[in-house]
């Protein structure tokens, strides 16, 4: 039921995939105690409406359900049949609560950070009382056939095509996705060497340092989906002699959203590699008709 909803007559974001749940229950959940809490809504014919992806935990000695996921799925959201989810009313929404709580298998449901909308519809969830988040995510709109300079100024890419100039000449200078297991383990192994030391250098917590997260990174930036996409992808700007910065996100044909991110601590981080490796990201995507990204929750200058 789970992957027939990811079908092209569904309504639900990348990060509601089995594969990177899949991953995530492995290698988090199950560590942490979280035992999957799924929830399946269906038509008079048994016709699949709807799958909730949650995970039940006790917390100040109640049963709460979440979704899964964690703090690393930056929107949560159900996988909704694209038709229901157009014409789903108040009524629907309180009949599914009232259903999934005659299961007395849970005290509370924890629904946080959903989005309003996702692509062109409204998410059902939304019908019921909610509270707006505290966090933003910005998003930038890509319009189909769009010049270059209508997404990133065209005076911003003269400043980075002038310190690119800089990185360009160092032997085997490139960008790309990474495509191989073994150049995605290369990636990785220097991301989880350099990222607790940028987060050390921000004075801000190494989240992946979590029980169970490096696993569940390498799982999903490993795993291949259908359409020949990994769970996560990972964008690199590199040289013969060392990474230069990496981006990993996910993507849906529609929208890329980034997870993580970081870059060099040699002195080529002087010519901004993260904002050159986010131009040839924007770039590359608009490109292939995406018509949304975004750089996660939070906000910064850029």
């Amino acid at each position: 039921v789970w992957r027939n909803l990811e079908g092209p007559q569904a309504s639900f974001t990348p990060y509601q995939r089995f594969d990177l749940l899949k991953s995530w229950q492995a290698s988090v959940g199950a560590r942490e105690g979280l035992a999957p809490f799924i929830v399946i809504g269906f038509d008079t014919d048994r016709r699949p409406l709807l799958l909730l992806p949650l995970a039940l935990r006790q917390a100040y000695g109640a049963r709460c359900v979440s979704f899964m996921g964690g703090k690393h799925s930056t929107f949560n959201m159900a996988l909704w049949d694209h038709d229901f989810a157009a014409s789903a009313t108040t009524v629907d929404l309180d009949g599914l609560i009232e259903l999934i709580s005659q299961h007395c298998e849970a005290d509370v449901l924890a629904l946080h950070q959903q989005p309003v909308r996702w692509r062109d519809l409204p998410n059902p969830l939304a019908l019921l009382p909610h509270q707006p988040s505290a966090n933003d995510c910005p998003l930038l709109t890509m319009e189909p056939g769009a010049a270059p300079t209508a997404l990133i100024s065209n005076s911003f890419r003269r400043r980075l095509k002038g310190k690119e100039r800089k990185l360009q000449a160092l032997p085997g200078y490139r960008s790309h996705i990474a495509s191989t297991e073994a150049d995605i383990t290369r990636l990785l192994d220097w991301f989880f060497r350099v990222k607790p030391l940028r987060m050390a250098e921000q004075k801000l917590p190494n989240v992946f340092a979590d029980p169970g997260i490096e696993d569940f990174v390498r799982s999903a930036c490993t795993t291949k989906l259908a359409d020949g996409r990994h769970a996560i992808d990972i964008h690199a700007l590199e040289c013969d002699e060392e990474v230069i910065a990496i981006f990993a996100g996910v993507a849906d044909g529609y929208r890329f959203s980034m997870m993580f991110n970081t870059y060099t601590m040699s002195p080529n981080s002087k010519y901004s590699p993260g904002l050159i490796l986010m131009r040839d990201i924007i770039d590359h995507y608009a490109a292939q008709n995406y018509r949304a990204l975004d750089l996660g929750i939070g906000s910064d200058d850029y």
